[in-house]
């Protein structure tokens, strides 16, 4: 009886719990709305990032290329690979939800099962290796050889098609050009910004700092800051890399430093 008792209780806590594959659909579509709506700056980024051309200067502000891209080629032409970004974003969510727990079975203690914070943070960087190799390098690919691809030449009619001619070009690993940068930036990312957010939690521990949902978003976003300056030189050497011509990461490492110097690894 009291059993029964107990399992009823349970019940309601049971049916209240969100199913795995329903966060799943529902993290997928909140991360493609986000990146739909952002996407603009997004293409600016990536503009300013491209090496500028000689026929055609590029601002370095992203917000003076979003004005100038909508005046001379419209709004459509801000969109330029949103799709494929889009589809990466929820494949990429798709990989990691389902590489992590295999990847944080194999880092947790065999007799506990207990994660301690280290090996929490490689698993993390590990499921960022996977989701890099998986979705994030192939879309970043054709998003970038898009945008760069329509300032000049506009030989890229659709997705499909520039995986088409960048296969006849390149071959299978013309798709992975940049794939250094981009799986130092995911591994980076979750590294930098899991390691900021506990070294601030310790820091105010000692200071006896109230925890509160205000100091929990001071703390995410100092994290995010932190994550975005020190991934950023991989972001652009991934971004020059993956051009429409393409190019190895030395190639765009040197490119780089030979267009702006040091302060080039942190082109917006």
């Amino acid at each position: 009886m009291l059993r029964r008792n107990r399992d009823a209780l349970r019940m309601p806590a049971q049916e209240g719990k969100t199913p795995p594959i329903v966060s799943l659909i529902a993290g997928g579509v909140a991360g493609g709305v986000e990146a739909t709506a952002t996407y603009p700056f997004e293409f600016a980024k990536t503009r300013v990032q491209l090496r500028t051309q000689s026929s055609a200067s590029t601002s370095k502000n992203p917000f003076l290329v979003v004005s100038q891209v909508f005046r001379n080629e419209g709004a459509r032409a801000l969109y330029k690979g949103c799709s494929t970004l889009v589809v990466g974003s929820i494949a990429k969510d798709g990989v990691r939800f389902l590489s992590f727990d295999v990847i944080k079975k194999a880092f947790a203690d065999p007799e506990t099962g207990v994660m301690s914070p280290l090996r929490n943070l490689i698993a993390g960087m590990c499921t960022g290796v996977v989701a890099s190799t998986f979705a994030v390098t192939p879309s970043e690919r054709i998003k970038t050889a898009l945008i760069d691809d329509a300032r000049d030449a506009k030989r890229f009619r659709s997705s499909f098609h520039t995986v088409r001619i960048i296969y006849q070009e390149h071959g299978f690993l013309g798709m992975y050009h940049g794939y250094a940068g981009t799986t130092l930036k995911q591994a980076g990312a979750t590294a930098f910004r899991m390691g900021t957010y506990n070294i601030l939690k310790d820091f105010e521990r000692s200071r006896d700092i109230e925890q509160s949902t205000i100091t929990n978003f001071v703390n995410g976003a100092v994290a995010g800051i932190v994550t975005t300056y020190a991934t950023q030189p991989f972001d652009v050497v991934k971004t020059r890399s993956q051009g429409a011509k393409g190019a190895s990461t030395v190639d765009a490492f040197r490119s780089v430093l030979a267009d702006d110097g040091v302060k080039g690894f942190w082109r917006d």
